[in-house]
């Protein structure tokens, strides 16, 4: 499968959207008087949403990296392309 430079480049924004995102409401939640029970243990209210950070961040992470991936597969292709060009221009040449 080949990913086109736009798809990657969405991909990579779409990982620093998540990761933006759940880390700015994981510190909202931990602020928030819900979070804790008046004894300072931990509630489900807490739990749960850093449960769904963790699994969203990873999920975003590995998008990410196939993004980037893509980048890097096109660098190479267009890095085996102008090899390949130059090349045909040498053995034409001669």
């Amino acid at each position: 499968m080949h990913l086109s430079r736009r798809a990657s480049w969405f991909l990579i924004a779409f990982a620093a959207w998540s990761w933006f995102i759940w880390v700015t409401l994981i510190k909202n939640i931990w602020a928030d008087p819900r979070s804790f029970d008046p004894a300072g243990h931990p509630t489900g209210f807490l739990g749960i949403h850093v449960v769904l950070a963790i699994i969203s961040i990873t999920f975003g992470t590995m998008i990410g990296r196939l993004g980037w991936r893509g980048l890097q597969a096109i660098k190479a292709a267009e890095a085996v392309q102008a090899a390949t060009t130059t090349t045909t221009a040498d053995m034409i040449n001669r």
